[in-house]
């Protein structure tokens, strides 16, 4: 945009902060005459540039207080970086489709309103990475022409990552058929390396050497919510007691007798 292009320098380090993800910024997407935008929250705006990440930058105007971080990004809108909108029905028929976004026409920065991006960042990872796929096609279709040392030292390359795949396939085959021996030997069974699998870094996943497969067991106040409930729900049910009278009436015979059912109180209540 032209308005864009008049920002001046510590403005735009402002924006390209904001843009990234050290700003910290939540992001949602959003969808603005049939185009999908990213918007976000003001709140979160002036967040992060009370954060300590923003306090390390240079060339950046200094925001102490949230009413200077307010007038910052207030004086930013004229650059339409970002523009105020304002959020609606999902455009979609599911709920987690993205809303439909409309700009006001009163631009102001409220902490509590939502601004669509028109602004994607800087641009250079974009191209490096795009430059970097092309060469790495064009290196592999040269792949016959390249010199005999180059092709042998990819061949043990590639051998090496496979090796190192089968390893841990193997590595996951034997510690499952170690937990199954264990189970039966030794219950409740131990786990080889019991964080291989989990969210964890690359040497966490090999701490602990092993570890016994115990239950997770329940909090205190959980036992205690699940106690009252039941406590709660349990009331006195009336119990009931056949008792035998005679029939009274001619038209049967007098050893038949009929049976009355007749409720009495639980001897919890009296």
């Amino acid at each position: 945009m032209e308005q864009q292009s008049k920002a001046p320098q510590d403005i735009r380090n402002v924006v390209n902060f904001l843009r990234s993800s050290n700003a910290g910024m939540k992001v949602r997407v959003g969808n603005l005459n049939g185009k999908r935008v990213d918007y976000f929250k003001g709140k979160g705006a002036v967040k992060a540039l009370l954060s300590p990440a923003y306090a390390k930058l240079k060339n950046v105007p200094k925001v102490t207080t949230e009413e200077e971080a307010q007038q910052l990004l207030l004086s930013i809108i004229p650059f339409a970086f970002f523009l105020r909108v304002e959020r609606g029905a999902p455009s979609g028929s599911s709920s987690g489709s993205p809303k439909q976004l409309q700009i006001t026409q009163m631009q102001t920065f409220v902490p509590s309103d939502y601004y669509a991006w028109f602004y994607e960042g800087s641009q250079w990872t974009t191209y490096l990475g795009g430059v970097a796929m092309v060469a790495i096609m064009l290196a592999g279709v040269m792949f016959p022409l390249w010199p005999p040392i180059m092709r042998l030292g990819v061949w043990y390359l590639s051998i090496g990552v496979l090796g190192l795949i089968g390893l841990f396939f193997a590595l996951a085959v034997v510690r499952l058929i170690f937990y199954i021996i264990t189970v039966i030997v030794a219950s409740p069974g131990i786990w080889i390396f019991p964080k291989l699998f989990a969210d964890v870094g690359f040497v966490e996943s090999f701490i602990p050497l092993w570890e016994w497969d115990l239950p997770k067991k329940k909090s205190k106040k959980k036992r205690s919510e699940k106690g009252k409930e039941t406590n709660g729900s349990a009331s006195p049910v009336p119990s009931a007691r056949i008792e035998e009278v005679q029939d009274s009436g001619s038209s049967r015979p007098a050893s038949r007798t009929a049976a009355r059912v007749e409720e009495v109180p639980d001897e919890g209540d009296s």
